[in-house]
């Protein structure tokens, strides 16, 4: 079955995605809350849990990529990845402290991390040139569509439940183990890379020499972007800041995925077509313009143009960096690449998110996304200038 050129395989892994991200973003679109209102943690303790939590996702990537590119396969390294999300589910309804919640989101991204490379580098595998931007836009899309599905559930469940933070944890686990099954039953590598002989390249310094020019060049851009754009998590609490309900807090989320799933296919059938440089920093400029506004925020108005704008900036940017990595990269080396790439942004992200929420707990809110500007505009500036 193929769409646009872009295999099946593509949208089974589109659709593993996206039953993931609707168990995921159930509990992240409501664990910020969580955290600070049944729990009683402080904005500065979600910010260093996000920033962990994700940054562990991101430096992992690093050595699952490489090890599918040595074992010669991807589908077993993201079935474990998915596996241990759904493992990590219960543990969240099962908190009663911050330490339990901080260890389940642990092993959560902890599995994102083991599948996210593997997984990207099999999309590539499987997928022609001349349609592999479309490829990455699809799966990202799908993605998406789990990520604003999950959230709206979530609001769902809090209302009929009577703001219920634990009987909504419970029904996240469902769609986590589905998840982990359309992975076992329906993802296979292909056949040129199953059939390959011998072990593949060994992780050193001869192969990060391998990588090329042109792929450091985009994980520096990359990097860059992370350390401008902190977790999702702020949008959520700034919602929270200025009046939103609880229950509904999860819209932002919601509102910020339509905006991406609805954006990140056709950017991705464009960079097949133009300028990925253009592209990408037109992402980047949107994300300035998201931060200036949600730093102005006095009400639902500008809350909501500003969660709009940073959903564009999400559809503009992230499809696209992973088609560059798969484009910069060589063949036998893109679960390297793609690690390597998400081990520089997890750096970047730990940092963001610790910034994040200093500046939340000792400054203010507004200081949050202001200083979330001024690096969106450095990124810019050396996205414009790099001599990619």
């Amino acid at each position: 079955m193929k769409a646009s050129g872009v295999p099946r395989g593509v949208w089974v892994l589109g659709f593993v995605s996206l039953l993931a991200d609707i168990s995921s973003e159930m509990i992240h679109s409501l664990l910020p809350l969580y955290l600070t209102v049944s729990l009683g943690a402080s904005a500065l303790v979600v910010g260093l849990i996000e920033g962990a939590a994700e940054a562990t996702a991101l430096i992992v990537r690093v050595f699952s990529g490489a090890i599918s590119d040595r074992m010669r396969g991807r589908k077993l390294l993201t079935a474990i990845g998915y596996g241990l999300g759904a493992a990590s589910k219960p543990l969240f309804a099962l908190a009663t402290g911050p330490g339990l919640a901080f260890t389940a989101r642990f092993i959560d991204r902890f599995g994102k991390g083991v599948r996210g490379a593997p997984r990207d580098a099999l999309i590539a595998d499987l997928t022609p040139k001349d349609v592999r931007g479309a490829a990455y836009g699809l799966r990202q899309t799908l993605d998406t569509i789990g990520a604003f599905l999950g959230p709206l559930i979530a609001m769902g469940l809090m209302l009929a439940w009577n703001d219920n933070f634990r009987a909504v944890f419970w029904v996240a686990v469902i769609p986590a183990a589905l998840s982990f099954v359309l992975v076992l039953v329906a993802v296979k590598d292909p056949k040129n890379i199953a059939a390959a002989q011998g072990e593949g390249p060994r992780f050193d310094r001869r192969m990060l020499k391998r990588l090329g020019k042109a792929f450091w060049i985009v994980a520096v851009a990359g990097a860059a972007l992370t350390l401008a754009r902190f977790s999702e998590a702020f949008l959520i609490l700034r919602a929270e800041n200025l009046g939103v309900p609880i229950a509904y807090t999860p819209l932002v989320l919601v509102g910020m995925g339509l905006v991406f799933s609805l954006t990140a296919y056709p950017v991705g059938r464009l960079a097949d077509r133009m300028s990925r440089t253009t592209l990408l920093a037109t992402g980047i400029a949107v994300l300035v313009l998201a931060d200036i506004v949600l730093a102005m925020a006095g009400g639902i108005a500008l809350l909501a143009l500003g969660v709009a704008l940073w959903g564009l900036h999400m559809g503009l940017t992230q499809g696209l960096l992973s088609t560059m990595v798969a484009e910069t990269a060589p063949a036998d080396l893109r679960g390297t690449a793609f690690g390597v790439f998400n081990l520089a942004c997890g750096i970047a992200m730990l940092a963001a998110s610790a910034i994040a929420g200093a500046l939340w707990q000792f400054v203010g809110p507004a200081a949050t996304f202001w200083a979330g500007a001024a690096l969106a505009a450095a990124s810019f500036t050396l996205t414009r200038f790099a001599r990619w």
